[in-house]
């Protein structure tokens, strides 16, 4: 089929062009063909007794729900009920879920038939999936580049046909980033409008869970089924969902605004070519641009890899193998058990971070650089209800490079940590953005549409509107 996306799947199993046992057998086939290392854990049987029960289902006639029979593919810092949930670390190789997350029970209602879990960076913290315990994931497009991080597994899964959604976590851009990477869309709801009860924390006050898929109206059919106010997560916000059918009007008379001097920022020519062509296109479509002072991106980025070390360090103290974990057991007392577990059981990049994080928030430096960096947080946050005064949304590149080599930024922490200086603000504001493919060959290179708090409605509408337009740019061409 020419389009794997949510509408067309169910169109052709309620039409029975094609059975839920045969769609689901094809993306285990294409996940053990393809090798790119993408899924930690697949649950065949299971999909598989799932996918007959459905064609039953259509046999006798019964209207399916909304995902129904739809293959999704879940990150594997989320928690599924009696399945293994490693969040890629040696840590938790073989710990099970003793409960459902949030958004896993939101799915089941919905009927989605669970393939698997995907690969990650280590406790999500990696912009290459190169962190992860279980070796690298393989982009799509080329086997020798990254597919991006953290939720490299999952947006490698959608791009391949492996799955026809999947779920990833986004802290500093861990959902738009690999979108970017791998040719798909990557969507970052508002802080707040989706669980996150069920997901292995990171830096509670910056993540949230949302869908990588390909197209925009999937990642609108997604969220609408994945969004709840939750009482396990105190931080949800009364639900609202997106209108599907209005996401697809006209753009009418939104102001997009787009980063001052953008031509000056440290992304390479092929993005910046891109970026050029896709205002040129708004111009072409009749819709008024506006530069903004994107300048913060800087200080954001600096705040992020704050806060987010702090937050990291305070939630990965509970890991010592002694109440579940990796646990070495040779140790001779109880302080040599936790240094040694703690040791062998994260990873390079993990320990890094526990480093910097537990630094920040120590005596004397606290005020200094965790305080601080928290109100330097308050004030980024008031420069962007700055902005959505003028504009409706802003446009920017998803990242300053395509996707590079593996390896090549790997023992380079800091070069690998400047990737996602287009994508961490949105985080330190907690708003809404998706990241769409504005080429996609000969290495796919993704536009960021940010849009006010709240206002997913507006991000979609937009991106829906975009995407049509480069559709017909990628088959031209």
């Amino acid at each position: 089929m020419e389009e794997f996306t949510i509408n067309i799947i169910k169109e052709g199993l309620e039409d029975k062009e094609f059975s839920c046992q045969e769609l689901v057998q094809e993306c285990f086939s294409n996940i053990e063909k393809d090798k790119l290392n993408d899924f930690i854990t697949l649950f065949k049987k299971q999909a598989l007794q799932q996918a007959q029960d459905v064609d039953e289902k259509i046999a006798s006639n019964q209207k399916l729900n909304s995902l129904e029979g739809i293959p999704v593919a879940i990150k594997d810092n989320i928690l599924i009920k009696g399945e293994r949930v490693t969040a890629a670390s040696r840590m938790l190789e073989n710990y099970i879920a003793s409960y459902d997350a949030k958004v896993i029970e939101k799915l089941r209602d919905k009927g989605a038939i669970f393939l698997g879990k995907t690969n990650l960076d280590e406790f999500a913290m990696g912009t290459s999936n190169e962190t992860s315990y279980f070796g690298p994931v393989l982009n799509p497009h080329d086997e020798t580049r990254v597919p991006g991080g953290s939720s490299g597994g999952s947006a490698a899964a959608v791009a391949a046909r492996h799955c026809v959604f999947a779920l990833g976590s986004d802290t500093g851009g861990s959902i738009r980033q690999p979108a970017a990477f791998c040719g798909v869309v990557g969507f970052k709801p508002s802080y707040g409008r989706v669980s996150r009860y069920g997901l292995i924390a990171l830096s509670s006050s910056l993540d949230q869970i949302g869908p990588l898929t390909n197209s925009v109206e999937d990642s609108a059919i997604v969220f609408n089924s994945i969004l709840d106010q939750d009482q396990n997560d105190m931080t949800t916000i009364k639900p609202d969902k997106v209108n599907i059918s209005r996401i697809k009007e006209g753009m009418g008379n939104k102001v997009i605004g787009f980063p001052k001097n953008y031509y000056k920022l440290s992304i390479d020519q092929e993005i910046k070519d891109g970026f050029e062509n896709v205002l040129q296109e708004l111009k072409g479509m009749g819709i008024k641009t506006k530069e903004v002072d994107f300048s913060f991106m800087d200080e954001a980025l600096a705040v992020y890899y704050i806060i987010q070390p702090a937050e990291a360090s305070t939630n990965l103290a509970r890991y010592d193998g002694i109440r579940y974990g990796f646990n070495k057991r040779d140790a001779q007392d109880l302080l040599e058990s936790y240094l040694t577990n703690r040791d062998l059981g994260f990873g390079k990049e993990v320990k890094r971070r526990i480093m910097i994080g537990t630094y920040v928030l120590s005596e004397g430096y606290k005020d200094a650089y965790y305080n601080t960096a928290k109100r330097v947080q308050q004030d980024i946050k008031f420069r962007f209800q700055k902005m959505f005064k003028n504009v409706d949304a802003i446009i920017l590149p998803t990242t300053p490079s395509t996707a590079f080599k593996l390896s090549e930024k790997f023992n380079d922490p800091l070069t690998m940590y400047l990737a996602d200086i287009f994508t961490v603000a949105v985080n330190i504001a907690g708003l809404p953005a998706i990241s769409l493919p504005m080429v996609k060959k000969p290495l796919p290179i993704g536009l960021q549409v940010i849009g006010n708090f709240m206002d997913e409605q507006n991000v979609l509408n937009i991106a829906y509107n975009l995407e049509q337009n480069f559709k017909f740019i990628n088959d031209v061409e």
